[in-house]
């Protein structure tokens, strides 16, 4: 039964089944993650994009809402070649547009091959070839959404972990997820979540520790509140970012960013150390990558396309991941990044210590 239409930048309209009815557009994207689709459909870095799981079947273990890294899901719309309906039901209650039984390897191969686009989805009982088409026109490109924090981040503080015996992270929410807070909980951090429009005084008043830029959608250029504070804070205080975080940083201290063809978002990403020459497995979810580092060092790269995946200056005390060391439900090879984070707090503090 053909009853949605997914109207592609290309020309192309793809037939398929409605899972759960609607009309919507976004930048569609895949992933290549098996599991961790509850972890996948509620991060918000998919703001605003169009969501296809290179896996086939999606839904196989339920749903739980302790597995959530945000409150809600954030991909415009979900497509699958098979939805189970656990999935649909969640969906629903969502008011996400879901479809599926089309083929998704040869929209994850258009992806790779023409680069992420824009598309527009119609499904239900109404659904016409025009309609998806329709929302194809309305669809933005993903610089184009230049207030897209406002979408995703907290709109006043956050205390997590208020009693914690450990430094105080100051984290710009540009979109984070949940198990960024939780990382640094579990290491006793007192974690003050900050919108991701703060501005100087807003950090001043937590009197941090450190300054942590979290990921989030879309293009970094259109986070510039974030990029002030790190021009305000760098030799100030150690500053921290994963994702978005790390283009953040990097463009605020010289560097420059570039759109990805198609991005890396995943949970099997090779990353290699180039101090130790050890390679990890990570989790990634972005469409943009650092192409000039800056003033700062490139510590780490993806192994299969040499793009920046850590940065670092022991003379700014700076560190940034492009992956997610906080991973779920895995890999968990670089968990340690937070460790680092904190060690870089007390080795900045060591000088003061007499």
């Amino acid at each position: 039964m053909t009853d949605a239409y997914v109207a592609l930048e290309d020309g192309r309209v793809v037939e398929a089944r409605a899972r759960v009815p609607g009309r919507t557009r976004g930048e569609l994207v895949f992933t290549t993650a098996y599991t961790g689709y509850e972890e996948s459909l509620t991060d918000p870095s998919y703001e605003e994009q169009v969501l296809t799981f290179a896996y086939p079947l999606i839904g196989n273990y339920g749903v739980r809402a302790d597995r959530f890294e945000s409150d809600r899901v954030h991909p415009r719309a979900v497509v699958a070649r098979e939805l189970t309906a656990d999935v649909v039901d969640w969906l629903a209650d969502e008011g996400v547009p879901a479809v599926d039984r089309l083929d998704t390897r040869d929209l994850v191969t258009g992806i790779r091959e023409g680069g992420a686009m824009r598309c527009g989805i119609a499904a239900g009982a109404d659904a016409t070839v025009e309609a998806a088409r329709e929302e194809l026109a309305r669809c933005k490109g993903m610089s184009e959404h230049t207030d897209i924090g406002a979408q995703v981040s907290v709109t006043e503080r956050r205390t997590h972990n208020a009693d914690g015996d450990g430094p105080t992270v100051a984290l710009v929410d540009c979109g984070a997820k949940g198990s960024i807070v939780d990382s640094l909980v579990e290491r006793d951090a007192v974690v003050e979540v900050l919108p991701y429009d703060a501005t100087a005084e807003d950090v001043a008043a937590v009197d941090p520790d450190v300054l942590f830029i979290s990921n989030g959608p879309g293009d970094p250029k259109n986070f510039e509140a974030a990029a002030d504070l790190v021009d305000a804070y760098v030799g100030e205080l150690p500053l921290a970012g994963i994702c978005l975080g790390q283009q953040v940083i990097a463009e605020a201290l010289g560097g420059e960013t570039e759109k990805m063809e198609f991005g890396h978002r995943g949970v099997n990403q090779p990353v290699m150390d180039l101090r130790s020459d050890r390679v990890v497995m990570t989790t990634q979810n972005h469409g943009y990558t650092v192409s000039d580092p800056g003033d700062l060092e490139v510590t780490q790269v993806n192994v299969n396309d040499d793009t920046p995946e850590g940065l670092e200056s022991d003379e700014l005390d700076v560190i940034t991941r492009q992956y997610h060391p906080e991973a779920n439900p895995g890999p968990h090879d670089t968990l340690a990044f937070f460790d680092d984070v904190l060690a870089l707090v007390e080795r900045a503090a060591a000088p003061n210590a007499d």
